[in-house]
């Protein structure tokens, strides 16, 4: 495979998946509500999905579902398939993590 080179749109996302789990490391580092850390974690994976994918010349959809943004990876590259539990454990927290009608109290080994 060819390398190419980053660019500031990739860097973007990476940056901001990156600021995403040093948000999450902060709240879990408190004992603070762990349910604002679990959404930072899906978010970050879900941007580092998305600078994957930018970095590849691909659509970047405005969706949030981890599955389908890593089966989209996956056919770039197979190994991502590996990813799939993760994908699925880290997809709840988009939603129920944002509304309280929806809500479960997410503890520290789930995040």
């Amino acid at each position: 495979m060819i390398k190419q080179a980053v660019t500031k749109y990739v860097a973007d996302w990476f940056a901001r998946a990156d600021e995403d789990l040093d948000i999450a490391e902060l709240i879990l580092k408190e004992e603070r509500p762990y349910n604002p850390a679990c959404f930072h974690e899906q978010q970050a994976a879900e941007k580092y999905l998305k600078g994957f994918l930018a970095y590849h010349a691909q659509n970047v959809r405005k969706i949030h579902d981890l599955k389908a943004l890593l089966e989209e990876c996956h056919k770039i590259d197979p190994s991502f398939r590996e990813l799939e539990e993760e994908a699925t454990v880290l997809n709840r927290f988009y939603i129920t993590s944002r509304y309280p009608d929806d809500t479960p109290e997410f503890g520290l080994g789930e995040c």
